[in-house]
């Protein structure tokens, strides 16, 4: 099993890059540590963290995805926090059958086998996670705002002193808004649009949990943009289907840099039936 590869972002975030294309944050204040997301649970995600810190850890998990939770299994979950909004989701996620389908993402899903596998754990045995909650690490905090879209209770974390926020899923270039479990479009935008005001002159960086992990500075308004664009008919509606659900990719993109064909920021796959 391949090691996880690293990249030190400042003197304090490290970003770790998962097996299903998934990516996660490490952020090391003066008296302890969070990691931001855990990714799908496959090899050793602790043994790297450990190398990266010696202070005692954290972790706050996003949302309930596979691909962003389901390595809490190393850690104590005294010290995982998760929004239960998202326990269905969760719930889902943990079986076999979808951690499985899972590393079809992966470059290395010809070596993974269902050994490398952590154990799904209860998320009941989580922390609950509030938009509000604030966690000081010692020289940095990270403060949690909610964006209920991609899942109902998917959150977003803001390191206050580096003036960076992490959007995760919850808003990038090709945000997944047609699974069962996601929000109308109308409730994203409203979602969007709260954050957006919540975070005003708080942020000048933004961090992403797929790609390469960067986000355009003016991301979320790009995003709502694309709402209203959905609402009042101005898209291209692409066909997407991703394992076995539909939706339809709002803006047309590039099929080899999947970036919008017309240069705009953001885009949204999703369902017609739920705007």
């Amino acid at each position: 099993m391949s090691k996880f590869k690293t990249e030190k972002l400042n003197d304090h975030v490290t970003r770790i890059f998962g097996f299903t294309s998934e990516l996660m944050y490490l952020v090391e204040g003066n008296e302890k540590a969070a990691l931001l997301d855990s990714g799908s649970g496959i090899g050793s995600l602790k043994s790297c963290v450990d190398k990266l810190t010696k202070k005692p850890i954290i972790v706050l998990l996003t949302h309930g995805h596979v691909d962003h939770a389901m390595g809490a299994a190393e850690f104590d979950s005294n010290n995982v926090y998760m929004n239960h909004e998202d326990d269905y989701v969760y719930k889902d996620h943990g079986r076999m059958e979808k951690r499985l389908a899972g590393i079809e993402l992966s470059e290395l899903k010809n070596e993974i086998t269902v050994k490398d596998f952590l154990p799904t754990i209860p998320c009941e045995n989580f922390h609950d996670l509030k938009a509000g909650d604030i966690f000081d690490l010692g020289d940095i905090s990270i403060e949690i705002y909610a964006c209920s879209g991609h899942t109902r209770g998917i959150l977003c974390f803001l390191l206050r002193e580096d003036r960076t926020i992490l959007l995760g899923d919850a808003c990038n270039y090709f945000t997944f808004m047609f699974e069962w479990y996601s929000t109308t479009i109308s409730e994203y935008e409203e979602s969007l649009r709260k954050l957006d005001a919540s975070l005003k002159n708080k942020y000048d960086n933004v961090l992403l949990s797929h790609g390469d992990g960067n986000g355009h500075k003016d991301l979320i308004k790009g995003v709502i943009q694309v709402c209203e664009d959905i609402k009042n008919g101005n898209v291209d509606n692409i066909p997407f289907e991703f394992q076995g659900a539909t939706g339809f990719i709002a803006k047309a993109i590039d099929p080899i840099t999947v970036q919008r064909i017309d240069g705009g920021i953001g885009n949204i796959v999703y369902n017609k039936n739920k705007i």
